[in-house]
């Protein structure tokens, strides 16, 4: 899967963060996404049945057991590989360093960052921060251009908008970075096998 798609594949990665937890058979995770609102999936069940097909295909989750019990269908048992935990990794740090117009990227990040060790997402978190900070002053200068050269307000009303929006993000950004730096938000990763261990 080219690498861009991969990034935005949001139910391949919740899959992938899902079974870094521990074992699981799609139900499931079907299941857990469910009760816990993972709202950015869409399509469900479908969606997800099809994300595990493509990750074992990829070698990024593999198949440890089989059952069945009673008339049910036969349920198989999902683990991450080494290559699928590096990819949740990689994954992962992208969406919280690279703002995306698309809300719910985002979203789908933050739900999903205790994946990653402490630090990771910090710096992760803190390179969204700078390059939001960036995008504001960007922004800036445009609609100062804008203003100045005589345009009317109502044509400089969107630039000032995704403006506004940047400078929404970056504040909660701050203070979440904030959080985590002061132990008020805190996770671990077990660095021996790459697993969550909410605190």
């Amino acid at each position: 899967m080219a690498r861009g798609r991969a990034d935005r594949d949001l139910v391949g990665l919740t899959v992938l963060a899902l079974l870094s937890v521990r074992p699981a058979h799609p139900y499931e995770l079907h299941r857990f996404v469910i009760d816990t609102h993972k709202d950015y999936i869409s399509g469900l069940p479908r969606s997800l049945y099809h994300a595990v097909d493509r990750l074992a295909r990829e070698e990024l989750i593999a198949p440890v057991e089989t059952s069945r019990e009673g008339r049910r269908p036969e349920r198989t048992v999902y683990q991450l590989t080494e290559e699928g935990r590096a990819e949740l990794g990689t994954r992962l740090r992208r969406l919280l360093e690279q703002p995306d117009g698309d809300t719910k990227v985002f979203l789908a990040a933050v739900s999903l960052m205790g994946c990653l060790p402490v630090p990771e997402a910090e710096r992760a978190l803190g390179t969204r921060a700078a390059t939001l900070e960036g995008a504001i002053v960007s922004a800036d200068a445009h609609i100062e251009a804008l203003t100045g050269s005589g345009l009317p307000r109502v044509l400089v009303l969107e630039v000032e908008y995704d403006r506004a929006m940047k400078a929404a993000e970056l504040e909660w950004v701050r203070a979440t970075l904030a959080e985590i730096r002061s132990g008020q938000v805190s996770w671990s990763v077990d660095s021996n096998a790459g697993q969550l261990d909410p605190q």
